[in-house]
């Protein structure tokens, strides 16, 4: 299945989601709440309108040219709750978010994406993260490498973290117990360099190798993190499970039964 599904479509998806985000950025745009009281934007709906036709006709086109090809359902941050009881059965899924920091968008500091991922089962195997306001487009395929606009991550590599250890954290939602866990980090570096930053943009810091780690001890959901986790990846590092008593830390899951992210480390 993942051989058929050429990654620079999804990178072209994610422009074009893009670049609609960037229309209604450029001007005055109203801003909804949804249940949850998360904000909610008709950039975020037309992203969402734009990504799920192209996916649903890079679908069709795949069933044309292989015969064995089954369509990959998609679950996005904006579509109908999907039931596990449905979702269980699934050995690929498009998880897509489209705008992950709807609240950075609405700052306008330019720190949203688009994220598209596809899932096998519990592991994200491909995965575009495009920054449009910055212009930086992340992309990964399991086996192929991880890149930030054409070029191989990681771009840089720590080779003295007990000197300096740069840790990224959260702009809209740094936590007490992210903060604490950070502060417990100074044992182990003569200084530690804290960064801010929006949206899944934390986690690709940690692939790019301008940060060294990234602790989220603060709810997030899959669609937030599943791109991003797949660029982490394919860069060498990984994200894991938060449980400061395991001997041996476990790589995040996706397509849980509840779709909420356990706490997390990126490094």
């Amino acid at each position: 299945m993942l051989k058929n599904i050429q990654i620079e479509n999804i990178i072209s998806i994610a422009k074009e989601a893009g670049d609609a985000i960037m229309e209604i950025y450029a001007k005055d745009f109203q801003i909804d709440y949804k249940d949850d009281k998360s904000p909610l934007t008709e950039a975020d709906l037309k992203s969402n309108e734009i990504i799920m036709a192209r996916l649903e006709a890079l679908n069709s086109t795949l069933n044309i040219q292989h015969s064995t090809f089954k369509s990959i359902p998609i679950m996005s941050e904006e579509g109908k709750e999907i039931p596990y009881e449905t979702r269980k059965n699934w050995e690929y899924y498009w998880c897509i978010d489209p705008i992950d920091g709807t609240k950075e968008f609405i700052k306008k500091n330019g720190e949203f994406t688009v994220n598209i991922a596809l899932i096998h089962k519990e592991t994200p195997v491909l995965g575009v993260v495009y920054a449009p306001a910055l212009g930086e487009m992340y992309y990964a395929k399991q086996g192929e490498g991880a890149f930030k606009n054409g070029q191989k991550l990681p771009l840089e590599t720590n080779t003295a973290p007990e000197k300096l250890l740069k840790v990224v954290a959260s702009k809209s939602h740094l936590s007490e117990e992210t903060q604490a866990f950070i502060d417990t980090l100074a044992k182990d570096t003569e200084q530690i360099e804290q960064v801010s930053k929006g949206s899944s943009l934390k986690l690709v810091m940690v692939a790019e190798g301008s940060a060294d780690i990234y602790p989220r001890l603060a709810p997030t959901m899959e669609w937030d993190t599943a791109a991003a986790d797949a660029i982490v990846r394919e860069s060498g590092k990984m994200t894991y499970q938060y449980d400061p008593q395991a001997l041996t830390p476990e790589p995040m899951k996706y397509n849980k039964e509840n779709l909420l992210n356990p706490w997390f480390i990126v490094k």
